[in-house]
């Protein structure tokens, strides 16, 4: 029952796309071709979804079918917008005909104005455009690495870390890829930017620990820095989003989960906090469990700051950025530097630095992707180095953050 209304609808928009098809053409085997394929794409998306297994999670199955899924409603979604405003004007002509009586006699299909090619052929070309870009996200926009870099002043930094680089990736969700030479490339890119420190922010798996097996040797080449590699878990790493046999089977896999850190040779902060330091000066990193507003609340900012003192600059890794925006950033303690992922600016959206910055995850998280200040606190949201949920990217490309710090005040 609960997939009646959802294929409803979707039959509803179905009715409208094959409007623009049946006015741009009259050819017969077209017009059914349509159907066939859109029938068949509808069959498998519904007997992958019915079929989930929630023991299992998420597979290249369902990615596949949410795949297929966007890339058939987007753009049929595109066309009902155009033949739905073109169907209120042609009401709006056939009651002004009526009231008028200038329709010719007959039925009311005398009246009411043909479709226009034009306007179908309009439809079908903007709908191109998702079109193509979907395809495009999903062969080469969800490998697409870029390397973003942010130069971060504090009048407070200690002076030997004026200058200190850190690198930052988040949310891998290693049981997503599909291409090892793609993902060596990106911790080649990793390792060149040859940064002081390496901060990881969570989500390392979609669900099982398994996932991370093909990857552990790759992700072991990322290189360690002078001051170390330091990670935290996100809101996947803690296996709630799959049925389980017994709280034994997950509790094994979350311990499985948590070992993958030393297995590639980061430090894992869970509630607790480390130093670095350098000629004599140093700098807390602070690793939180996961804190979600809408999600899971593991982390305990109080606890894992239990060995720092109010005057060390402080390097918050917290998965959730909606934890900044909630207790972090009012906390009576100065957190310097907050580093976060979690959202991944939803792997969708419009980035023209300058001009347009716009994705659907907006309307959800206030601080949702690159670098946000308020009063001198500092908030990073990485865009993620991996996909989840669906099988590519969309104009918010694959990240790896660069930060410097420098210290002193912002030139003018």
């Amino acid at each position: 029952m609960r997939w009646l209304i959802p294929i409803f609808i979707y039959m509803l928009i179905e009715v409208y796309s094959y409007q623009a098809i049946k006015a741009i053409t009259k050819n017969n085997w077209v017009q059914i071709g349509y159907f066939v394929v859109s029938l068949c794409i509808l069959g498998y998306v519904i007997y992958i979804f019915a079929n989930y297994d929630r023991s299992v999670g998420p597979t290249k199955y369902t990615l596949r079918a949410s795949a297929l899924l966007l890339l058939t409603l987007v753009p049929k979604l595109i066309l009902v917008l155009f033949l739905f405003g073109e169907d209120i004007i042609r009401s709006c002509v056939a009651g002004y005909n009526y009231l008028t009586n200038t329709f010719f006699e007959g039925t009311a299909t005398q009246y009411l104005p043909d479709r226009r090619k034009f306007i179908s052929q309009l439809a079908l070309g903007v709908a191109a455009i998702p079109f193509a870009g979907l395809l495009h996200g999903i062969f080469k926009g969800k490998y697409n690495f870029k390397v973003i870099r942010h130069v971060l002043y504090f009048e407070d930094l200690p002076k030997a870390f004026d200058g200190f680089r850190i690198t930052q990736i988040s949310d891998i969700h290693s049981g997503s890829f599909d291409d090892p030479a793609k993902i060596e490339y990106a911790v080649d890119l990793i390792n060149e930017q040859n940064a002081d420190l390496l901060l990881f922010t969570g989500d390392i798996v979609n669900t099982m620990a398994k996932e991370m097996d093909d990857w552990i040797d790759t992700f072991k080449r990322i290189k360690t820095p002078q001051y170390g590699k330091y990670s935290v878990l996100g809101n996947h790493d803690y296996g709630e989003y799959v049925t389980w046999d017994s709280e034994e089977e997950k509790d094994a896999n979350f311990q499985a989960i948590k070992d993958i850190h030393n297995k590639i040779d980061f430090n894992l902060l869970l509630n607790d906090s480390a130093f670095v330091e350098k000629d004599g000066e140093r700098i807390a990193v602070i690793g939180v469990e996961n804190w979600g507003h809408n999600f899971k609340k593991a982390g305990d900012l109080n606890k894992a700051s239990e060995k720092v003192v109010k005057e060390d600059f402080k390097v918050l890794l917290s998965h959730d950025p909606s934890h900044w925006e909630y207790e972090v950033k009012k906390h009576s303690d100065h957190y310097h530097l907050t580093l976060s992922g979690h959202t991944h600016g939803f792997q969708f959206g419009i980035e023209i630095p300058g001009f347009v910055r716009w994705s659907p995850v907006q309307y959800v998280y206030k601080q949702w992707a690159g670098m946000y200040n308020e009063t001198g606190r500092y908030l990073n949201v990485n865009r993620g180095f991996g996909f989840h949920a669906f099988p590519g990217r969309v104009g918010i490309w694959p990240e790896i953050t660069v930060i410097e710090l420098r210290k002193g005040s912002k030139p003018a």
